[in-house]
């Protein structure tokens, strides 16, 4: 932990996931408070490797700067989670602060990158980036969800941008902006104070692309998902709903539905029905996150 010039944290936390003859190992796994990665093990998968990110201290808060690195190396299967949501924070001085996280797959490596939600607190100023580097072959499932404020609260200001390339080729780049100073953010989303995406990266797209379509809440609670083909090896899946609980449930719902209209994903490890990909309550203890 390094205090900035401007006031704020300067945080690294840092994953290598190397595949070995008994499965996936992680040669490198450190990290900087309030960044603490921890391993743990992957239900119905024993060759995988997970790791869980430990926030070991509140934050961000404005001026900091936290930023994690994720390698997955050629043959090796590696699961990322987190142990509660992230709260952005305001801090004393009015300042932004910034998530960045950085992913690299090699070869024919596998990730999941399933963090819980980030919950954008009334004041505070965040800017997240991710930046995903996949080699042709690789895989990846991402989830990413966004809070706008606590129970009752308005909610801060967040610009998070997500940037995806396979074998240097741009895959997606989006950024999606929502808070105070931001234009049209309630006559975009209306009541829904949660907003999220499932990105899918798998060969198995190219010769069977997915189809577009909307997928609806069962259980009537407000929830929308839609899911894109994307000009390339995925599919994006994005949601809106009324709370963050809503949420999971239709990005679950919509990611179950895409993978049973391919079943050569069945074949992979990350859409295997133990794998923790398809959690409802099992991160969320069958709370909602109210917003």
């Amino acid at each position: 932990m390094t205090p900035g010039r401007d006031r704020g944290v300067r945080a690294l936390a840092r994953i290598g996931a190397a595949a070995a003859a008994h499965g996936t190992v992680l040669p490198l796994l450190a990290g900087q408070a309030p960044l603490a990665p921890r391993r743990t093990p992957v239900p119905g998968e024993p060759r995988a490797a997970g790791v869980t990110l430990v926030g070991a201290m509140s934050g961000p808060l404005g001026g900091d700067r936290l930023r994690v690195e994720c390698e997955v190396g050629p043959g090796a299967r590696l699961v990322v989670g987190a142990a509660a949501a992230t709260v952005a924070l305001p801090g004393p001085y009015g300042d932004e602060a910034a998530y960045d996280v950085r992913l690299t797959v090699d070869g024919d490596g596998s990730l999941d990158w399933l963090p819980q939600p980030l919950i954008a607190a009334r004041g505070s100023i965040l800017r997240a980036t991710t930046r995903v580097e996949l080699a042709p072959a690789a895989r990846l499932l991402l989830r990413e969800e966004q809070i706008l404020g606590r129970h009752a609260e308005d909610s801060g200001r967040l610009v998070s941008r997500l940037t995806v390339h396979v074998g240097g080729r741009p895959l997606l780049d989006q950024e999606l902006a929502f808070g105070p100073g931001v234009p049209g953010t309630a006559g975009t989303l209306g009541d829904h104070r949660a907003v999220g995406q499932l990105l899918l990266v798998d060969p198995a797209f190219g010769p069977a692309p997915a189809r577009p379509h909307v997928i609806g809440d069962r259980a009537g609670g407000g929830a929308r998902a839609a899911v894109t083909p994307l000009a390339g090896p995925g599919a994006l899946i994005s949601a809106i709903a009324p709370d963050g609980l809503l949420l999971r449930r239709v990005l679950d719902e919509a990611l179950a539905a895409l993978t049973a209209r391919h079943p050569d994903f069945g074949q992979q490890s990350h859409f295997d029905e133990e794998s923790p990909a398809r959690p409802v309550h099992s991160e969320h203890t069958g709370e909602r996150i109210r917003t």
